[in-house]
């Protein structure tokens, strides 16, 4: 079942979610100051990565309310490099005053080793981060990115948790056309061809104990943009998926899709192994061929994150009134999480 969102506030007086389920755009009004649990819990980031069949860059800045994130992450495909800083400060509870909607509003963070920043300039959306020794031998980054939007829609969910207060607000924006550069020591690393981002806005309360799946892709296949955004296991999705295929200008809402990841002879995930996407109904069929994994794994006393974000390529199709639309090779990734925060 697929209800869509209605226009109006997010949360009622009691801090619950006054409807559960989708939309194309951030129908619902959120403000922090509506929520009603501890807060302790209240959670807000804004996440973007744009890549190309060589290179990616991954932004992060959060503000969970006990901590506070700043976070770059570089990949290099070709040399199968991935180098991950991060910057934490405790007790922040909303001071980084992350904007109540993603159409407007900018994220700052800025200390003596990094500068990041998210701004709206003219119809687009642009990146900026500087970060010293940021490099495993010690270079220097400087990124300088601009990012487009290409579709109208996008996918955003607002979903329940069993506990009472707890939802998760959520807006993905794929397709996003990328223009700049990321600069690597004195290399210069163009991102002006074939490359896409996309973003990853998130508000919410949500309970200690969790597991996610989400991947993403975007770019041109045959003279056609396409892409997708696909993902489940958080929260109670009975009313929606957050699950949408993009094909030229239109948008096309999808099923229950499923992951399934290799598992090895003594029982673990195989992420570098081939994984296969399949939907309940048969209209999604893809292999995704991983090239390499951003493994992550944070134990700070109460706070755990198990991270595993595989970048490959997608083939196959997807099934969209009566019509196979396939593709090959298509960059893009899959991840599986599992956090106690």
């Amino acid at each position: 079942m697929q209800i869509k969102l209605l226009p109006g506030k997010l949360l009622n007086e009691d801090g619950n979610l006054y409807q559960a389920g989708y939309a194309n755009s951030l129908v619902k009004d959120y403000s922090r100051r509506d929520i009603k649990s501890s807060k302790w819990r209240i959670k807000e980031w804004d996440y973007y990565y744009v890549g190309n069949s060589k290179y990616g860059v991954a932004l992060t800045i959060a503000d969970n309310s006990y901590m506070s994130l700043c976070s770059l992450s570089f990949l290099d495909f070709e040399k199968k490099l991935d180098n991950t800083k991060s910057v934490i400060n405790f007790f922040s509870f909303g001071k980084l005053k992350l904007p109540s909607t993603s159409v407007e509003g900018d994220v700052h963070f800025k200390n003596k080793k990094v500068e990041m920043n998210f701004v709206h300039e003219n119809g687009k959306r642009h990146l900026t981060c500087s970060w010293k020794k940021f490099t495993n031998d010690k270079k220097d980054i400087r990124l300088d990115l601009y990012l487009e939007e290409t579709n109208k829609d996008s996918i955003v969910v607002a979903t329940p948790f069993e506990k009472d207060k707890h939802f998760y607000y959520n807006q993905k924006i794929n397709c996003l056309k990328a223009n700049g550069y990321v600069k690597v020591g004195e290399e210069i690393l163009d991102f002006n061809t074939n490359s896409w981002g996309v973003l990853d806005w998130g508000r919410g309360v949500w309970t200690y104990k969790n597991t996610w799946f989400w991947s993403s892709m975007s770019g041109e296949f045959e003279g056609k943009r396409i892409g997708f955004n696909l993902g489940y296991g958080f929260g109670d999705n009975t009313t929606h998926s957050e699950n949408i295929f993009f094909y030229d200008d239109k948008s096309y809402k999808l099923e229950d899709v499923h992951f399934d990841i290799p598992i090895s002879k003594s029982g673990k995930d195989s992420f570098l192994e081939p994984w296969k996407f399949r939907s309940i109904t048969g209209d999604v069929n893809l292999t995704f061929t991983p090239v390499m994994n951003r493994h992550a794994n944070m134990n700070v006393g109460v706070i755990q994150s198990l991270q595993n974000q595989v970048f490959g390529t997608f083939s196959g199709y997807i099934l969209i009134e009566g019509v196979e639309h396939f593709f090959t090779d298509m960059p893009g990734f899959a991840e599986k999480v599992k956090n106690k925060w």
